[in-house]
């Protein structure tokens, strides 16, 4: 995610808490913080896909996806 685009959550963060935000302000930030939100779950995924587990017999496994019970 672009660091203008961090920096307008921040902004209409600030501007929320001090003034109040119009409709439209409303819209943006929730677009914004959905669009990180989504960058930030696709960037930890990918790490946990790379990640793998040593045992101390030196074999390295994959995490998997936990299963429901």
């Amino acid at each position: 995610m672009e660091h203008e685009k961090i920096e307008r959550i921040n902004e209409l963060a600030r501007k929320k808490k001090t003034v109040g935000l119009t409709q439209a302000e409303v819209a943006e930030q929730a677009a914004l913080r959905r669009e990180y939100i989504d960058a930030f779950r696709t960037h930890v995924e990918s790490v946990l896909q790379n990640t793998v587990i040593q045992h101390p017999d030196g074999s390295k496994t994959p995490l998997q996806k936990k299963r429901p019970n």
